[in-house]
Protein backbone atom coordinates (compact mmCIF):
# COMPACT_ATOMS: atom_id res chain seq x y z
CA UNK A 1 0.00 0.00 0.00
CA UNK A 2 2.86 2.03 0.58
CA UNK A 3 4.22 1.88 -2.62
CA UNK A 4 0.99 2.68 -3.96
CA UNK A 5 0.80 6.11 -1.68
CA UNK A 6 4.22 7.03 -2.83
CA UNK A 7 3.08 7.42 -6.45
CA UNK A 8 0.00 9.15 -5.63
CA UNK A 9 -0.27 12.89 -6.73
CA UNK A 10 -3.79 12.72 -7.09
CA UNK A 11 -5.23 16.33 -5.23
CA UNK A 12 -8.64 16.04 -3.13
CA UNK A 13 -11.27 17.97 -4.67
CA UNK A 14 -13.56 18.81 -1.21
CA UNK A 15 -12.30 21.96 0.59
CA UNK A 16 -9.79 21.11 3.21
CA UNK A 17 -11.75 20.79 7.27
CA UNK A 18 -9.83 20.76 10.40
CA UNK A 19 -9.74 17.36 11.77
CA UNK A 20 -8.77 15.95 15.58
CA UNK A 21 -6.11 13.30 15.46
CA UNK A 22 -5.50 10.92 18.67
CA UNK A 23 -1.88 10.93 19.50
CA UNK A 24 0.26 9.21 22.43
CA UNK A 25 0.25 11.88 25.31
CA UNK A 26 3.15 13.88 25.23
CA UNK A 27 4.06 12.83 22.04
CA UNK A 28 1.85 15.86 19.75
CA UNK A 29 5.46 17.40 18.45
CA UNK A 30 6.79 14.16 17.95
CA UNK A 31 3.71 13.10 15.61
CA UNK A 32 3.67 16.64 13.97
CA UNK A 33 7.11 16.26 12.52
CA UNK A 34 7.09 12.47 11.43
CA UNK A 35 3.17 13.49 9.61
CA UNK A 36 5.70 16.02 7.81
CA UNK A 37 8.05 13.83 7.08
CA UNK A 38 5.67 11.28 6.03
CA UNK A 39 3.23 14.02 3.84
CA UNK A 40 6.99 14.74 1.85
CA UNK A 41 7.98 10.98 1.78
CA UNK A 42 4.51 10.21 -0.15
CA UNK A 43 4.11 13.71 -2.07
CA UNK A 44 1.19 14.43 -0.11
CA UNK A 45 2.79 17.75 1.50
CA UNK A 46 0.53 20.77 0.19
CA UNK A 47 -2.85 17.94 0.65
CA UNK A 48 -2.17 18.99 4.60
CA UNK A 49 -3.01 22.56 5.01
CA UNK A 50 -1.99 22.85 8.55
CA UNK A 51 -0.86 21.16 11.37
CA UNK A 52 -1.57 22.68 15.00
CA UNK A 53 -1.01 21.64 18.70
CA UNK A 54 -3.24 23.65 20.33
CA UNK A 55 -0.99 25.56 23.78
CA UNK A 56 -0.73 28.36 25.62
CA UNK A 57 1.21 30.20 27.79
CA UNK A 58 0.93 29.83 31.38
CA UNK A 59 2.07 31.25 34.61
CA UNK A 60 3.59 29.07 37.11
CA UNK A 61 5.35 29.80 40.62
CA UNK A 62 7.49 26.89 41.66
CA UNK A 63 9.78 27.56 44.61
CA UNK A 64 9.27 30.79 44.73
CA UNK A 65 10.12 31.42 41.46
CA UNK A 66 7.83 32.64 38.54
CA UNK A 67 8.64 31.85 34.84
CA UNK A 68 6.24 31.42 31.98
CA UNK A 69 5.55 27.73 30.58
CA UNK A 70 3.89 26.41 27.63
CA UNK A 71 0.97 24.47 28.23
CA UNK A 72 -0.88 21.51 25.66
CA UNK A 73 -4.45 22.88 25.84
CA UNK A 74 -5.66 18.73 24.51
CA UNK A 75 -2.52 16.68 25.39
CA UNK A 76 -3.01 13.85 22.71
CA UNK A 77 -4.46 15.52 20.42
CA UNK A 78 -3.39 17.55 17.45
CA UNK A 79 -5.82 19.32 14.76
CA UNK A 80 -4.66 18.81 11.19
CA UNK A 81 -5.78 20.90 8.20
CA UNK A 82 -6.95 18.77 4.75
CA UNK A 83 -9.35 17.75 2.41
CA UNK A 84 -9.27 13.86 3.77
CA UNK A 85 -8.92 11.19 1.29
CA UNK A 86 -8.45 7.25 1.87
CA UNK A 87 -4.81 7.84 1.02
CA UNK A 88 -4.72 11.33 3.43
CA UNK A 89 -6.55 9.33 6.35
CA UNK A 90 -4.03 5.93 5.99
CA UNK A 91 -0.91 8.33 6.15
CA UNK A 92 -1.87 10.13 8.94
CA UNK A 93 -3.41 7.00 10.93
CA UNK A 94 -0.08 5.46 10.18
CA UNK A 95 2.32 7.80 11.63
CA UNK A 96 4.16 6.90 14.73
CA UNK A 97 2.62 7.92 17.74
CA UNK A 98 -1.12 8.09 16.06
CA UNK A 99 -3.74 6.09 17.86
CA UNK A 100 -6.77 7.40 15.97
CA UNK A 101 -8.78 9.81 14.08
CA UNK A 102 -11.58 11.72 16.33
CA UNK A 103 -14.55 10.19 15.19
CA UNK A 104 -16.15 6.90 14.34
CA UNK A 105 -14.61 3.77 13.72
CA UNK A 106 -14.52 4.07 9.95
CA UNK A 107 -15.01 8.24 9.83
CA UNK A 108 -13.04 11.23 11.15
CA UNK A 109 -15.61 13.85 12.09
CA UNK A 110 -14.44 17.45 11.04
CA UNK A 111 -14.35 20.37 13.42
CA UNK A 112 -16.83 23.35 12.45
CA UNK A 113 -14.89 26.94 11.50
CA UNK A 114 -16.17 28.45 14.99
CA UNK A 115 -14.86 25.54 16.95
CA UNK A 116 -11.61 25.89 15.38
CA UNK A 117 -11.52 29.83 15.28
CA UNK A 118 -12.25 29.62 19.80
CA UNK A 119 -9.33 27.19 19.96
CA UNK A 120 -6.97 28.87 18.10
CA UNK A 121 -7.98 32.39 19.84
CA UNK A 122 -7.83 31.01 23.32
CA UNK A 123 -4.46 29.59 22.40
CA UNK A 124 -3.22 32.48 21.07
CA UNK A 125 -3.70 34.67 24.17
CA UNK A 126 -0.91 36.63 25.93
CA UNK A 127 0.06 34.47 29.43
CA UNK A 128 -2.42 36.40 31.93
CA UNK A 129 -1.56 39.44 34.08
CA UNK A 130 -1.67 39.67 37.26
CA UNK A 131 -4.01 42.29 38.93
CA UNK A 132 -3.57 43.05 42.31
CA UNK A 133 -6.07 44.74 45.14
CA UNK A 134 -3.04 45.39 47.06
CA UNK A 135 -2.49 49.09 47.65
CA UNK A 136 0.92 51.06 49.31
CA UNK A 137 0.85 51.12 53.13
CA UNK A 138 -1.24 47.98 53.18
CA UNK A 139 -0.43 45.15 55.30
CA UNK A 140 -0.25 41.96 54.05
CA UNK A 141 0.80 38.18 54.51
CA UNK A 142 3.31 36.20 52.93
CA UNK A 143 2.27 32.76 51.62
CA UNK A 144 4.86 31.67 50.03
CA UNK A 145 8.69 31.34 49.66
CA UNK A 146 10.83 31.57 52.72
CA UNK A 147 9.55 34.22 53.96
CA UNK A 148 6.14 32.35 54.95
CA UNK A 149 3.59 33.59 57.48
CA UNK A 150 5.39 37.09 57.48
CA UNK A 151 3.51 39.92 57.77
CA UNK A 152 4.55 42.99 56.33
CA UNK A 153 3.63 46.00 54.54
CA UNK A 154 3.07 46.77 50.52
CA UNK A 155 6.09 49.62 49.99
CA UNK A 156 5.63 49.12 46.13
CA UNK A 157 3.45 47.04 43.32
CA UNK A 158 4.72 46.88 39.76
CA UNK A 159 1.85 45.31 37.66
CA UNK A 160 4.02 44.81 34.55
CA UNK A 161 6.12 42.26 36.53
CA UNK A 162 3.34 40.73 39.15
CA UNK A 163 5.39 41.26 41.71
CA UNK A 164 5.40 43.76 45.00
CA UNK A 165 7.87 45.23 47.09
CA UNK A 166 6.81 44.39 51.19
CA UNK A 167 8.75 45.58 53.97
CA UNK A 168 9.32 42.84 56.92
CA UNK A 169 10.04 43.48 60.29
CA UNK A 170 13.09 41.50 60.34
CA UNK A 171 15.38 41.22 63.45
CA UNK A 172 13.65 44.57 64.22
CA UNK A 173 14.71 45.98 61.30
CA UNK A 174 12.34 46.93 58.19
CA UNK A 175 13.76 44.75 55.10
CA UNK A 176 12.18 44.86 51.68
CA UNK A 177 11.53 41.87 50.15
CA UNK A 178 10.56 41.86 46.30
CA UNK A 179 7.73 38.98 46.03
CA UNK A 180 5.55 37.77 43.50
CA UNK A 181 2.20 38.59 43.72
CA UNK A 182 1.03 34.90 43.65
CA UNK A 183 3.43 34.82 47.20
CA UNK A 184 0.92 37.02 49.21
CA UNK A 185 -2.29 37.31 50.59
CA UNK A 186 -4.49 40.32 52.60
CA UNK A 187 -4.95 39.86 56.23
Amino acid sequence: MEDELKDNKTKPLAPARWYVVHTYSGHEQKVKINLEKRLKFFNLEGVVEEIFIPTQQKIEVKEGKRREVTERLFPGYILVKTSLNDEIFSVVKGTPGVTAFVGTADKAVPLSEKEVEAIKNFSEQDAPQFETQFTLGEGIKITDGPFTDFVGTVDEIDQERGKIKVLVSIFGRETPVELDFLQVGKL
